[in-house]
């Protein structure tokens, strides 16, 4: 689990089991050896060795691997990262394959002690592809807030009806999905790697009383919040 500051830096493999996931951190994907077929809401990638992915927080995918695999894995926290990124498939030119050198030699030491792990995750904030629409930096800082439509939309200077279709074909979502998704998946990270009470975490993402969370989590995930606790 990635907390607030937490960098992870380390080698992983992939199963052939399909499996989907969203996280509350950015995560960046080099292939060592193997591929691996992702699957996202707009588009599927067969990441193989010539390239490297991103993927920003909060953002869906489904991910399984069909051969032998080994994959270097650097999870960034969101405040090593510009307010809101783009998915990237990246060639694994000579920037890149410096940068994962780098990364590989960090990966050998454990990510509490490591000194340049912080500086070099910052140089990679900076190169990632940046999406600056002022409503949806205001939907990732409020999410846990009462949105109005209308509010959003006068961020970008668009008729309600024009920035929901406007909002969809950039993101995939409707504004209220979106929404719901930051919610859900910021539920889950406090079910899954904090204490907090029931009651207390409906509060911080926007319930008025645990007993509409409840409800709501269970027609989303279709088991109730302590239960997702309880298996996770």
């Amino acid at each position: 689990m990635v907390s607030d500051n937490q960098i992870i830096c380390e080698k992983r493999s992939y199963s052939k089991k399909l499996d989907s996931h969203a996280h509350a951190f950015g995560q960046f994907l080099f292939p060592l050896q193997g591929t691996l077929d992702i699957a996202t809401d707009r588009q599927e990638i067969h990441l193989g060795t010539d390239h490297c992915f991103y993927v920003p927080p909060y953002y869906t995918h489904s991910y399984r691997s069909r051969d032998r695999n080994e994959f270097l894995i650097l999870d960034i926290p969101t405040s090593y990262l510009p307010v809101e990124t783009e998915i990237t498939l990246s060639e694994l030119d000579s920037k890149w394959s410096a940068i994962r050198s780098l990364l590989l030699e960090e990966a050998k030491e454990p990510s509490n002690i490591s000194t340049g792990l912080p500086e070099l995750v910052k140089y990679v904030g900076q190169k990632l592809r940046r999406a600056t629409a002022p409503s949806i930096d205001y939907i990732h800082r409020h999410f846990r807030e009462s949105i109005q439509i209308e509010d959003l939309a006068a961020m970008e200077h668009y008729h309600p009806v024009y920035y929901s279709s406007w909002f969809k074909e950039k993101t995939g979502k409707t504004p209220k999905a979106y929404i719901a998704e930051l919610r859900l998946n910021e539920a889950k990270r406090q079910l899954r790697g904090t204490t907090q009470t029931i009651t207390r975490i409906s509060e911080e993402i926007g319930f008025e009383n645990s007993s509409s969370f409840t409800r709501w989590f269970t027609m989303k995930v279709g088991t109730s919040p302590q239960n997702y606790r309880r298996y996770e």
